[in-house]
């Protein structure tokens, strides 16, 4: 049986709306944490949510400088992010089983 958490929380970060303007964003660049929050006139506890959630699921990264947090996006996690969808979503002739014959 397959381990899919790692998937999960890939898919997870890419199924909210705040958290995919927030990917737009940073396409552009590094942006801090103070530019995000009011760019999306959201609050601190609400970025700092979404933010965690991105982190974890590898497509962003995040580093401190002095009390901001800087973010941007990460090349091995979004390569690994759209290398999973295409195999998750591209059928597999040689194990698909032939039923009610």
């Amino acid at each position: 049986m397959n381990d899919f958490s790692k998937d999960a929380k890939i898919f997870k970060a890419l199924c909210d709306t705040k958290r995919l303007t927030i990917l737009d964003y940073l396409k552009s660049g590094e942006k801090c944490a103070c530019v995000l929050i009011e760019n999306m006139n959201i609050g601190q506890s609400a970025l700092s949510y979404h933010m965690k959630i991105l982190c974890d699921s590898g497509i962003v990264n995040a580093r401190q400088e002095g009390k901001w947090t800087h973010y941007s996006l990460s090349k091995s996690g979004s390569e690994y992010a759209s290398k999973r969808l295409l195999e998750l979503t591209t059928p597999n002739a040689e194990n698909q089983s032939i039923c009610c014959k």
